[in-house]
């Protein structure tokens, strides 16, 4: 692990270049799905995903909203927790995308999305 401790939304926001890096709307299946796929005798390459995902984790006591950071050699570690979010929005966005949970990751939804753009200063 590259931090010794995980970033807060305070460390967050001082620094544009999270920001400005986020990917908004890569869901976890996407950076779990292979690099490449063979269909009869062609190979197809998923695009390089790059930046710094917001997800759910939904394997401890209580869900908590986290940021990965992936590189385009599909190297993924979590770099920061955020503490600040009410967790009835996390627990709604859970039962939003219920069909979209993999490996103990839920995916955002838009009033996260909202929110953490709004907290971020992006919008």
């Amino acid at each position: 692990m590259i931090f010794s401790e995980l970033l807060t939304l305070k460390e967050l926001k001082e620094e544009p270049f999270f920001r400005e890096n986020m990917l908004w709307d890569i869901e976890p299946h996407e950076i779990m799905s292979p690099r490449c796929l063979k269909e009869g005798d062609r190979i197809s390459y998923r695009e390089k995903i790059k930046g710094y995902i917001p997800y759910i984790d939904i394997t401890g006591k209580k869900p908590m909203l986290f940021i990965m950071r992936h590189t385009a050699m599909d190297f993924g570690e979590t770099i920061a927790r955020i503490d600040e979010i009410p967790e009835e929005m996390l627990n709604e966005a859970i039962n939003e995308n219920k069909d979209k949970i993999c490996f103990g990751m839920c995916p955002i939804n838009e009033k996260i999305k909202q929110w953490l753009k709004k907290e971020l200063g992006a919008l």
